[in-house]
């Protein structure tokens, strides 16, 4: 199939050309944009089951005025002595006066002597920040007016003041984001161009790859679009860079996978057609394969309880399929037509290396295939064992830098009262049924609550325009972000809250802790199914590919192991070595998306070219040398591009984007250097000819189907 398909490219390779950029006009210049499908909104980030989602919900239609966010305004004195009566009325003066600005998207400015810290050290003032939508720009707009009319209002009063809160957290932290995504979205190109230039010497084949991905990427976005604005599915604010690095990830490596085989081809005497048919012949199965592996593994996510990843996996898959035509039509096509010239100006092409490293570590591995599966084997069960201490980390905000106003004004408030002051825990007390709450039941409530495990505070309860319900807000002795914190709510928090409630009531818990003790519990669940769905499909795709069913099986043990020993080596470096409370919760997954699927690509092909110099009539432990030294560059290079791509996100000042990139950097080194050089090709030795069981898939093809096909003639083409 795949050597007819190259034959038909090459002899049309103008039309394949013309169709692929009239096809791309057409999708660019018809389909939505991105932007149309793309939400901040978290509400649909957990099922309706989870008690924060509903007591969100009932918060929403109990409380229809209440802000979208708050802004915190955090006073104290210059000095850093108490608070003096003084100093209080002046904090009044000022909600009084910001309240006369009527600055757009602000409401409240609640204070008074409640919003005085026991111990006099700060006092603050609630600003109310309304809009549409949460990720609102015009919330950002407000913050900064709000901090603009601070200053001259206290202004020789001897008070200075802070903003805090979440919009006020990302206003500060926006210009980092934006400075670490254009650092990442350059490093690629430059990664890339550099590599490739490195490798084959040539700016043509450096410059390929970087236009060919950016014109799919357009592509890809159309599609995407197109595909949430019919099946009425909305995507992350994250999409758009998850895409830029799984496209030039794969991108990469499916167009390296190609422009070796072809120099190899070239070397071997077929003129530039011939090997053009070749290279899509032995190479377009694996290509396929790992693509499907990877289109699998993202398709996967649809069983995530957690909407982002349910919808972030069809898009994913959408990429990759573009990616894999591409690769398959569109780049055979292109260099077919440039021949020789696409590794001009060198000429290192014409002649094969001698003594390089891959066929010395070829040989090594082939001489002993026990000692380097032990050896290997061994580093990645020891980095595994890191799993044990995995803790998640919900604080996004102890990751961004603390010199900002927001960072310190949340530090000053935090000192002054209950650690969770800045997210309180919500509570919802209802009947239920519509009847209205008694005065007593809320107060008798409010006092119960205010004895639940740790609880260091209770703020008045308020009362909706619907008699049946009212809010207790509970301020927490710990870190509302914390795994304590969460791991209280979620546990006994939730439990003493609901036998608090009076009888013919009932409470629910929300909040900022609650959503992430959720959160926490639909994580867990998701990687407990996602995991063993996708091992299980990617060996199936695997026994597809090789006729085996032994081959799968401990090829996908490698790919699990080498998860676990990623995640085990960030535990190492995070929780170890910097003595971090926890890596971010979100890690797994990402992990999933950049370890587990594309990390496969890496052991495809690798048992791909293991099987095929098997086929040429090599005992097992030759195949091994052969295979690693033929497919050991191709991999290197692909692993080298996407693990320094994401290695360069360690440059970030946040910590999140520290911890993914030396996460994702450390798991694609595993993949390509120790699992896929080392430990896949030395266990397939000493397993030898029964690793192919049962299809046999080492034994020479009868019928030549890997015999060179005739070359292209001229007329052909």
């Amino acid at each position: 199939m795949f050597e007819r398909l190259g034959r038909f490219v090459v002899r049309r390779a103008w039309w394949v050309i013309g169709g692929w950029l009239l096809a791309a006009a057409a999708i660019v210049f018809t389909t939505p944009s991105l932007s149309d499908i793309t939400s901040a909104d978290q509400e649909s980030f957990l099922p309706h089951s989870y008690e924060s989602v509903q007591a969100t919900e009932l918060g929403k239609k109990a409380f229809p005025q209440q802000a979208t966010a708050t802004a915190i305004i955090v006073v104290k004195r210059a000095d850093g002595q108490p608070l003096t009566p003084a100093d209080e009325a002046k904090v009044g003066q000022l909600a009084e006066s910001l309240k006369a600005r009527n600055i757009a998207h602000t409401s409240g400015y609640l204070t008074g002597p409640p919003a005085v810290a026991p111990d006099k050290s700060v006092q603050v003032v609630n600003v109310g920040l309304t809009s549409v939508a949460p990720d609102d720009p015009a919330l950002l707009d407000a913050v900064r007016d709000l901090r603009a009319a601070i200053g001259p209002e206290l202004a020789g009063s001897g008070l200075s003041a802070g903003v805090a809160g979440d919009v006020a957290s990302f206003v500060d932290n926006q210009d980092t984001f934006n400075k670490a995504f254009a650092v990442v979205g350059v490093a690629t190109i430059i990664l890339i161009i550099g590599l490739i230039l490195i490798i084959f010497r040539s700016p043509i084949a450096a410059l390929l790859p970087v236009v060919v991905i950016s014109g799919v990427m357009a592509v890809t976005s159309g599609l995407v679009a197109a595909a949430g604005k019919a099946f009425d599915l909305n995507v992350s604010q994250d999409l758009q860079t998850v895409l830029l690095i799984v496209l030039f990830g794969i991108g990469t490596d499916y167009i390296l996978f190609l422009l070796f085989r072809y120099r190899e081809r070239l070397r071997a005497g077929d003129d530039k057609r011939t090997a053009m048919v070749v290279s899509v012949e032995r190479v377009g199965e694996v290509i396929t394969s790992a693509a499907g592996a990877v289109i699998v593994a993202f398709l996967v996510l649809l069983l995530a309880s957690l909407g982002f990843f349910g919808s972030l996996g069809p898009a994913l898959a959408i990429a990759v399929g573009v990616m894999l035509v591409t690769s398959l039509t569109l780049i055979p096509a292109v260099v077919s037509l440039l021949g020789r010239y696409v590794f001009w100006p060198s000429k290192a092409w014409q002649r094969a290396p001698k003594a390089t490293m891959s066929h010395r570590l070829g040989t090594a591995i082939g001489r002993r295939p026990a000692l380097v599966a032990a050896a290997s084997g061994a580093l990645l069960v020891a980095l595994a064992a890191g799993v044990l201490g995995y803790k998640a980390d919900y604080d996004f905000s102890a990751g961004f830098p603390q010199d900002t106003e927001s960072a310190k004004a949340a530090a000053d408030l935090q000192r002054g009262f209950a650690a969770g002051a800045l997210a309180p825990t919500e509570v919802y007390l209802t009947t239920g049924n519509g009847s209205p709450l008694t005065e007593q039941q809320i107060s008798d409530f409010a006092a119960a609550a205010a004895a639940a495990p740790g609880v260091g505070r209770v703020q008045p309860a308020e009362r909706s325009s619907d008699p049946s319900v009212a809010r207790v807000n509970l301020l927490l002795n710990e870190n509302p972000v914390s795994n304590k914190a969460i791991t209280l709510v979620r546990d006994d928090l939730r439990d003493a809250v609901h036998k608090a409630a009076p009888p013919g009531t009932r409470a629910l818990v929300g909040g900022t802790t609650a959503i992430f003790a959720d959160i926490n519990s639909a994580n867990n669940r998701d990687l407990s199914v996602i995991l063993p769905v996708a091992a299980g499909l990617i060996a199936l795709i695997l026994a597809l590919l090789l006729r085996s069913l032994v081959a799968p099986i401990y090829l996908v043990i490698a790919v699990l192991l080498n998860f676990a020993a990623t995640l085990g080596a960030t535990v190492y470096l995070f929780q170890g070595l910097q003595d971090k409370p926890g890596v971010t919760f979100q890690l797994p997954i990402i992990l999933y998306l950049f370890v587990v699927a594309i990390g496969t690509d890496y052991n495809i092909l690798m048992i791909a070219r293991l099987r095929e110099e098997a086929r040429e009539g090599n005992e097992p432990y030759e195949a091994a040398a052969i295979g690693v030294e033929h497919a050991g560059p191709t991999v290197a290079a692909a692993g080298l591009i996407l693990a320094g791509t994401f290695g360069v996100l360690m440059l970030a000042p946040i910590s999140f984007l520290q911890q993914m990139g030396f996460a994702v950097a450390i798991g694609i080194v595993l993949s390509a250097f120790v699992m896929s050089m080392f430990f896949v090709p030395a266990l397939t030795a000493l397993i030898g000819h029964k690793a192919w069981w049962p299809g046999h898939g080492d034994q020479r093809p009868t019928r030549g189907r890997h015999a060179a096909p005739e070359p292209v003639t001229v007329a052909e083409a």
